[in-house]
């Protein structure tokens, strides 16, 4: 079967069936979480994340992706009969468009709450002159090392 991004119209969109792949392979509902719309330009995202203290998140934006990672120790001076509160490792990446930034990230009640702006676009119009053979402008000539 022929993926939609071999299509000759999708050009440039190389590494994005790679990338969605990526996203689909690591998908994992732990930890829960939201992500809201703010404004037109600000969005939200709000993971359930109980138990967890302050030290045992880390928040990085690498390229285009939000990695959000959770680690806990177990503590083994205490123990349970009945552990409903989930204490595990996650690691939870998200795929960020072009020039989305994240503004902050802070915990407030079991929740990691992680404010991201995605920028205004510039609409861009631009022109292309159409020339003749005649009014054909010089191509460059890449030099070749020896």
């Amino acid at each position: 079967m022929i993926s939609p991004f071999q299509n000759p119209f999708m050009l440039g969109f190389d590494g994005l069936e790679d990338l969605l792949f990526r996203v689909a392979k690591g998908a994992d509902s732990f930890p829960p979480y939201n992500v809201e719309q703010i404004d037109e330009f600000s969005l939200r995202m709000s993971l359930a994340v109980a138990g967890y203290h302050e030290s045992d998140l880390d928040v990085a934006q690498e390229n285009n992706q939000l990695i959000i990672r959770g680690h806990q120790e177990n503590d083994e001076t205490r123990h349970f009969l009945h552990r409903g509160i989930a204490a595990r490792n996650f690691i939870k990446t998200f795929i960020l468009a072009d020039g989305i930034k994240i503004e902050s990230a802070h915990l407030d009640n079991g929740l990691l709450i992680i404010d991201l702006v995605r920028p205004q676009v510039e609409k861009l119009i631009r022109n292309i002159p159409i020339h003749t053979s005649a009014t054909k402008p010089k191509v460059l000539q890449h030099k070749k090392k020896k």
